[in-house]
């Protein structure tokens, strides 16, 4: 007879994968890059960010993960909107408003270089967070529950050669000892979807036949 409680044996039954976000989960957070760079040139904290997020689903961030442009063009395109101070104005004002804080002085002018920034962000993403590294090969060899990795990412985005060092994918966009860690590997820009639709989520539940109610997923985001 098992000695593990009851109610312990029916969780661990219910559950039959194990979803993993990748970057700020497996891997260190590009947004570490954002912050540091917001440090340097004095804007608020999370200014970017709401930048970025304040254009939705046609933002340029949103569409290369979609896999909708590529890397050349995003570059400007993406430096282009977040140097929009009118935007990031109105976003940060709004984010402020909902957090309840007082909003602190916001730039009049900026000028930031999408292609510095993403450089920035990749090469700080590029390494393993070792707990959830061991995690993970730890429930691949107790042969349990699918392990799956479902991740805003750029998988489909082809990348002139001079590019990968700059960016530090030296090991290609989405190297093999990464994707190699899991049974199925979700890319935003492969599936032309990434979150927070519902559908990429849906679709992943899909390919690997478990319900939404039968995975863990374990995000640095909260939705």
């Amino acid at each position: 007879m098992s000695n593990t409680p009851l109610a312990v044996q029916s969780q661990e039954s219910h559950y039959k994968a194990v979803i993993f976000d990748i970057g700020g989960v497996v891997m260190r957070s590009p947004f570490i890059a954002i912050a540091e760079y917001e440090k340097a040139h004095g804007l608020p904290v999370d200014y970017i960010n709401t930048s970025i997020v304040g254009y939705g689903s046609k933002g340029a961030w949103q569409k290369f993960e979609r896999g909708e442009v590529d890397i050349l063009s995003f570059y400007p395109a993406f430096g282009r909107e977040l140097s929009d101070t009118v935007h990031g104005n109105e976003c940060y004002r709004r984010y402020c408003e909902k957090k309840g804080i007082p909003c602190p002085p916001l730039p009049e002018k900026l000028n930031i270089d999408g292609r510095e920034l993403f450089g920035a962000m990749m090469r700080e993403s590029g390494t393993y967070d070792p707990h959830i590294r061991e995690a993970i090969l730890r429930i691949r060899e107790a042969g349990k529950h699918r392990v799956i990795a479902l991740t805003n990412n750029f998988a489909k985005i082809e990348v002139p050669p001079e590019e990968l060092k700059f960016l530090g994918w030296d090991a290609g966009v989405v190297p093999t000892h990464l994707t190699d860690l899991f049974d199925d590997f979700c890319d935003s820009s492969t599936l032309g979807m990434r979150k927070p639709e519902p559908e990429f989520y849906l679709t992943a539940c899909r390919r690997n036949n478990i319900k939404p109610s039968e995975a863990i997923f374990l995000d640095d985001i909260g939705l």
